[in-house]
């Protein structure tokens, strides 16, 4: 797998599956005790197809002969909490965990890619953040964030490290958000905390980024997708979440560039000048 230039992470993640499968008793040279076990085990259908995927590349290297046991992996919609909940889950975790939340929540990047961040991906006089080594071959993505996260990110400790957040595996960092979660969500008596994970602040940025534009190929390219039917659910969601849409605006009609830029900078939009009256317009 490392000859094809799979990730170091789903070489991690190959290896656990095939000793998991002979820690159950399953005879990796034996396809057909693999199957036995396989349908035994109550998983989910991703991890059971994962586990299948795992041992194919196993098969192939010790050329067994396999037919691959079926498996069929419907897509479920996402869990999409407020932004207050977000947010509360922010403020309640400590430097390092809230700064990596954050992130999150501005970029819709996966956990492993922001993982795998280095301080020369963070453009701190121009508040700009790069990921040039995406996960499940996305394109390469550049995000302008806000100052705070700027912030965040320029007080956080510089270790030995070339990366942001340190050498340590991603699951400490999971460990972090596990202990953060359960605590605001024995704090808050609120259950919809334990549903928050770190692929959940994606699922929540592309469905504020729809709904922010309406435009598909936007989200599309904001989170990295090589096909826009990966997008297309978010659409969905949106139109769950959100009332529909209604074609009221407030005009402002103004004749001073002061005026149009001090307009602009609070959601206005420009439509049309006629006769050096300046037009514009914002959704009610």
């Amino acid at each position: 797998m490392q000859k094809q230039n799979y990730s170091t992470e789903t070489i991690r993640l190959n290896r656990i599956a095939l000793k998991v499968l002979a820690e159950r008793g399953a005879d990796l040279l034996d396809p057909e005790s693999v199957k036995h076990v396989i349908s035994e085990q109550k998983w989910s259908a991703n991890r059971r197809r994962n586990v299948i995927n795992a041992y194919n590349q196993f098969a192939k290297l010790n050329s067994i002969q396999w037919e691959k046991p079926r498996c069929k992996v419907t897509q479920k919609i996402p869990f999409i909490p407020t932004e207050q909940e977000l947010d509360a889950l922010i403020a309640s975790s400590g430097k390092k965990l809230a700064t990596f939340l954050l992130l999150l929540k501005e970029t819709a990047m996966r956990c492993g890619e922001a993982k795998r961040l280095t301080w020369i991906d963070i453009d701190f006089e121009r508040s700009i953040v790069t990921l040039n080594a995406p996960e499940k071959n996305s394109n390469p993505r550049m995000w302008r964030v806000n100052e705070k996260l700027i912030v965040m990110l320029r007080n956080l400790p510089k270790e030995k490290s070339k990366k942001v957040f340190g050498e340590a595996s991603i699951y400490s960092m999971k460990s972090m958000l596990l202990h953060a979660r359960q605590r605001l969500a024995n704090k808050m008596q609120n259950p919809r905390f334990h549903r928050i994970s770190f692929h959940t602040f994606r699922h929540w940025k592309a469905t504020m980024e729809y709904h922010r534009t309406k435009d598909v190929f936007h989200v599309k390219n904001f989170l990295g997708h090589k096909s826009v039917k990966n997008t297309e659910i978010y659409i969905n969601i949106e139109n769950a979440l959100f009332e529909p849409s209604r074609d009221e605006f407030t005009v402002r009609v103004v004749e001073k560039p002061e005026e149009v830029k001090a307009l602009l900078e609070v959601g206005f939009e420009y439509i049309c000048q006629k006769d050096n009256l300046i037009f514009l317009r914002k959704r009610k």
